[in-house]
């Protein structure tokens, strides 16, 4: 047997290449296919054929940029077993057309996939091990209903591990308002409408399109089509309309489809690499990230978990949240994002918050959102050069928190 104490430490040769300096991470580019409902626009189309158009999509966007020069390509899906299956991180590498030699592989963290692919890659950018790569995420949840195949073990309700609504994503958002009363149904409900109006105004100014990547849709009974818009937002939705929707989840509740986001199908990528590769290259660079962390809570509130997760993320940033200037917050629920927001004394509309909308207008396709959220912080860095930090932060489901601090590089003094 040949023990611990024979061995002698490893210590590098003359030639290694190995270091202890960490590379700062930024973020190139992003994009995302439009998101359809699920089992609508893209009922025909396989969830893998939506990856490899949004990777190929960011391809194109980044011309200078040789495919042989990616190291490797990070895909999440929550579902992972069909069309999302088969390590769709290398088979949708292969599919896009990338050589051979680029190896991928599959995240799965539920919805916070593509923003766990994220943080994967960049610690290996960070470390050196890697110097560009490719994140992102897909779900089909017309393909793939949200628990599909899913087997929870008895434990988790006979040892009372879990209480049966920390299984049901809605339950949990009736919890979180049962735990904050004064988050009420129509402070939800004005949320959800806020979303839908920033979202119509975004499109109305263009802002949502110029990263969408058109892509072919089939359906069974009308055919192919190009889709180049999102299919969920409702510019038409009202405070009236919102009130008088079901509550589906609990008799009397307060989350309805209108103050949640919908089941929908979609794929986003993002390029990712160390700042001194981005620059030989001569690619842009859009964001920086700091710093990332993850965090749980009880699984029966679920939607809280952005809250420790940003605390943490902001200690080891060494920030508060009054230097946060831009703020992309998943809108898995509207309750959820105004808990993240009371706690942090931040008000309902503020202006920081979301500024093209969210998930409860454009969709939130499971494991792709992470993805959208950078894109869209991308777009206020670019537009704001008076903030200088924003975070990417999400709920997840089994009580988690992810959180992500972006720095902008077109940052030219302020306060934040």
């Amino acid at each position: 047997m040949l023990l611990a104490s024979n061995l002698a430490p490893y210590s590098p040769g003359k030639g290694s290449s190995m270091t202890s300096q960490l590379h700062n991470v930024v973020l190139v580019d992003a994009v995302r296919t439009p998101f359809g409902k699920a089992g609508s626009m893209y009922s025909g189309t396989r969830a893998d054929d939506l990856m490899v158009r949004a990777m190929r999509g960011l391809l194109e966007r980044n011309p200078k940029l040789s495919p042989e020069q990616i190291d490797d390509v990070a895909i999440a899906a929550a579902t992972q077993t069909g069309d999302q299956g088969m390590n769709i991180g290398r088979s949708a590498t292969l599919l896009a057309g990338l050589p051979k030699t680029v190896p991928g592989y599959s995240i799965d963290r539920w919805c916070a996939g593509a923003l766990t692919a994220t943080t994967t890659i960049a610690g290996a950018i960070a470390m050196g091990a890697i110097d560009i790569a490719i994140a992102g995420g897909v779900e089909h949840m017309g393909n793939h209903p949200m628990g599909e195949l899913m087997d929870p073990n008895p434990r988790y309700l006979a040892e009372k591990l879990v209480e049966q609504d920390a299984l049901a994503m809605g339950a949990t958002a009736e919890r979180l308002h049962d735990r904050f009363p004064h988050l009420t149904k129509e402070r939800a409900d004005t949320y959800a409408f806020n979303s839908q109006m920033k979202t119509a105004n975004a499109y109305a100014q263009g802002k949502i399109q110029r990263d969408l990547i058109p892509t072919a849709a089939r359906h069974p009974e009308t055919g192919w089509g190009i889709a180049t818009v999102d299919e969920s937002p409702r510019p038409t939705t009202t405070m009236e309309g919102l009130a008088g929707l079901k509550t589906p989840f609990r008799p009397a509740g307060r989350v309805t489809a209108g103050n949640s986001s919908g089941l929908n199908d979609g794929a986003t990528a993002a390029l990712l690499a160390s700042e001194d590769k981005a620059k030989e290259l001569g690619l842009s660079i859009k964001a920086r990230l700091l710093t990332f962390a993850f965090a749980g809570v009880e699984p029966e509130v679920m939607g809280y978990g952005p809250v420790p997760a940003t605390i943490k993320a902001l200690a080891k940033a060494g920030l508060k949240i009054e230097d946060i200037g831009a703020f992309e917050v998943n809108e898995a629920f509207a309750v959820q994002v105004l808990a993240f927001l009371d706690h942090f004394g931040i008000a309902d509309d503020d202006p920081r918050v979301n500024p093209y909308g969210g998930a409860i207008a454009v969709g939130h396709p499971l494991a792709s959102s992470g993805v959208r959220l950078m894109l869209n912080l991308a777009r206020t860095f670019e537009e704001s050069p008076d903030v200088r930090y924003g975070i990417t932060t999400m709920c997840i489901g089994l009580g988690m928190g992810g959180t992500v601090i972006w720095e902008n590089p077109h940052f030219t003094g302020g306060a934040k």
